[in-house]
């Protein structure tokens, strides 16, 4: 190994502890309560080595940030995608969101944190890259093969999109163990809805 990719692999090294770091600090206590000194030292490196990687820790926290979205995604995508049936991978893909927004690291860096670091705008092109071209894709599909009544897709994509938000908020800020199934059922009742 030369020492040009050695010193490419420890870079790399290097960013991977720094995300999973302050993605672990993120989570647990919110993005305003965590330092860049803290984050440094819980990487146990430098604040150069940071700011070789990252300008800033909102850069830092976009980085996290575009990471959980991408693992959501591969989530949903991979629970869809198990089915053959497209109404039904669309049903199962908008479950397996509200189920992977559920978990309560996913909630304050992705719905929480994300928006309010960001800004608005910002954080909707991510999600509007990570999901809501997906969940337009699906709609589009089902309503050419005529499953779901015709009608615009931009507000249907994001009237959905944002229900789907919006309830994994809420079920962050529950502590019933059965709200996530209810607005699961809620949800399903919402998307039967729309069948032609």
């Amino acid at each position: 190994m030369t020492t040009q990719s050695v010193r490419a692999a420890q870079r790399e090294q290097t960013r991977r502890t720094l995300l999973r770091e302050s993605r672990r600090l993120f989570a647990s206590r919110g993005y305003a309560a965590v330092g860049l000194s803290e984050i440094v030292r819980a990487a146990g490196v430098t604040k150069g080595a940071l700011y070789h990687h990252f300008d800033s820790k909102a850069e830092l926290f976009r980085a996290v940030l575009e990471q959980v979205q991408q693992e959501v995604g591969e989530r949903v995508a991979a629970t869809a995608d198990a089915e053959e049936d497209p109404w039904t991978q669309l049903v199962a893909g908008c479950q397996a969101f509200l189920a992977a927004s559920a978990d309560p690291d996913v909630q304050q860096i992705m719905l929480v944190d994300g928006p309010a670091v960001l800004g608005w705008n910002e954080w909707r092109a991510l999600d509007e890259a990570a999901s809501a071209r997906h969940l337009a894709e699906a709609l589009t599909e089902l309503m050419a093969a005529g499953v779901i009544v015709a009608q615009p897709v931009a507000p249907l994509t994001r009237l959905l999109s944002g229900a789907m938000n919006e309830a994994a908020l809420w079920l962050a800020s529950t502590a019933d163990p059965s709200d996530l199934a209810d607005t699961q059922a809620a949800l399903s009742r919402l998307l039967e809805s729309l069948r032609g």
